[in-house]
């Protein structure tokens, strides 16, 4: 059954049995609220007809009806009371709208309490009756009881009254039922709108997908209200937000959880904000901020998204390794089939003395560079990258010299070997741009590299055009570039961002024969304090 439905029959059902159970018990209240006041207005009547004195002094008459039986008669035709009957202690009747009764005894076996003093109303039958009666008794003027007074209101009476009131009971009940019943039906239709149409058991799905879907993501996600207070936040954001898991988010105000957040900013312009960066919890994260809209196009809320940077770095310079190998890989097939095609040629031309000069020289260049890097530089990922920037360089006729002086062989195992290949890397790259640009009729860099002391120092110099007072403030800067081309600004950004995260510094100054040289100095044992500043 969809939910709707049951919502339809749940509500109407319970409006139908509060409806009849209100209904019988205000008819059972205004039934005994009526008897009530029958009951007391039948005593009342009874009491002032015993208080009468004609009454009393007629009991020492003859024939007390023949006095009795007109002044009672009139009273009750005038306070449309269905009986007054007046009789003695012994019961016997001296009053009766029959006359035919007077004279018999009273029937209904209630007025023992009567004669002992007590007025009452009690409902018995009669002579004429079920009915509900008030009795009081009559004394003289010795204070003696002498007779009864009994008023009576028919039972069928009242119930004829109560019908009345039972019937507009039930006419208000039905109407009241059917408005139920349509708001009922109204509020099972706004649900169904609120819920998009879903049934409970596809909300509960979707809840967990969500769920499972937000834990699975890796960035950190978290929700707000317009209050500004957190609806949602993943285990990622968490983690980032309060790695000891401590802080219960949920509930919480925005502020307190992240100082500074500006959720609030974007609730109240309703615009999102892109790849913004501040600082968790003493991470540098990037920042994603969208308004929450429901369907009327109201802001509702927000949501943020982030990540942390040095994630972004990592798989930045994954990808950037990546490029390289292949730009190695392509440098050195190009290169090498130069070089077979000319040995190619050679050949042809019966040059052999030349040819076998050529494939000495190769060897010769080849093999120095690469014995050189195996006894002085044995780490394998530093010597790939060395191996093919060298064959890159001979592509764009650059002369890559590695300084013989160079040394590598101790280089702490908690240093990541990745991050130096993006300081080499990009620093060459950013070479090779500097060299081609310039005019100098011999394009040289220079690669220095030592692990003498405590220190690892990457030097690297090259001829090319220098940086220019203006652009020194802004060399280290993600994003700025020299260059027109699109996508260019990352690389000396991520240098700095990897040299800051091995804890050690970096630094350039313009050579007086024109160029310029890179410098990084990088711990071997991280201590708690580095410098990132760059001079010149």
């Amino acid at each position: 059954m969809r939910l709707q439905t049951r919502l339809i029959l749940l509500i109407g059902s319970l409006l139908f049995i509060i409806i009849i159970a209100l209904t019988f018990s205000f008819e059972r209240m205004l039934v005994n609220n009526l008897e009530k006041s029958v009951g007391s207005s039948a005593l009342k009547i009874a009491k002032t007809v015993a208080l009468m004195d004609v009454i009393g002094d007629a009991f020492d008459d003859a024939n007390p009806s023949a006095t009795i039986q007109p002044i009672v008669e009139k009273i009750r035709m005038e306070t449309d009371a269905e009986y007054i009957v007046i009789g003695n202690r012994e019961g016997i009747r001296y009053a009766h709208p029959i006359p035919d009764r007077i004279g018999k005894e009273m029937v209904g076996g209630d007025n023992g309490p009567v004669l002992q003093g007590e007025s009452i109303i009690s409902k018995a039958v009669g002579s004429m009756g079920p009915s509900l009666r008030g009795k009081t008794p009559i004394y003289d003027d010795h204070n003696q009881i002498i007779g009864i007074v009994s008023v009576g209101i028919l039972v069928k009476d009242i119930e004829a009254s109560a019908q009345a009131y039972r019937n507009e009971m039930i006419l208000f009940a039905a109407i009241a039922l059917m408005v139920g019943c349509g708001g009922a039906i109204a509020i099972a239709n706004s649900v169904k709108r609120s819920i998009h149409g879903l049934e409970p058991k596809e909300i509960g799905m979707l809840y967990q997908e969500k769920r499972a879907i937000l834990e699975t993501i890796h960035e950190g996600i978290i929700a707000v209200n317009t209050e500004g207070t957190v609806t949602l936040v993943n285990h990622t954001a968490l983690m980032l937000i309060d790695p000891n898991e401590t802080m219960e988010m949920t509930g919480r105000h925005v502020q307190e959880v992240i100082p500074g957040s500006r959720l609030l900013e974007v609730i109240k312009s309703g615009e999102a904000e892109r790849d913004q960066e501040m600082v968790i919890n003493e991470s540098l994260v990037v920042v994603n901020r969208l308004p929450i809209y429901n369907h009327q196009q109201q802001v509702v809320g927000a949501v943020s998204s982030f990540r942390n940077k040095s994630e972004l770095l990592r798989l930045t310079e994954e990808l950037t390794q990546v490029k390289r190998y292949t730009e190695a890989l392509r440098a050195q097939s190009h290169e090498y089939s130069n070089k077979l095609y000319t040995i190619y040629g050679l050949i042809q031309l019966e040059s052999y003395q030349e040819a076998m000069d050529l494939i000495t020289h190769e060897t010769d260049v080849h093999q120095n560079l690469i014995h050189f890097l195996l006894h002085e530089i044995p780490d394998p990922i530093i010597g790939g990258i060395l191996i093919g920037k060298f064959n890159r360089a001979n592509e764009l006729k650059v002369n890559l010299e590695i300084d013989r002086r160079s040394t590598f062989k101790a280089i702490p195992s908690a240093i990541s070997r990745n991050q130096l290949v993006t300081v080499i890397g990009n620093l060459i790259d950013n070479a090779f741009d500097s060299v081609l640009e310039s005019s100098a009729p011999v394009k040289q860099i220079t690669v220095l590299l030592s692990d003498t002391g405590l220190d690892l120092a990457i030097e690297i110099s090259d001829n090319g055009l220098g940086i220019s007072e203006e652009n020194a403030g802004r060399l280290f800067e993600m994003g700025f570039s020299t260059k027109k081309q699109a996508n260019r600004g990352f690389g000396l950004s991520n240098v700095q961002q990897s040299v800051q995260q091995l804890g050690g510094s970096i630094s350039f100054r313009n050579r007086p024969e024109g160029g310029v040289t890179f410098a990084v100095v990088i711990p071997k044992i991280r201590g708690d304090s580095y410098d990132t500043s760059a001079h010149h």
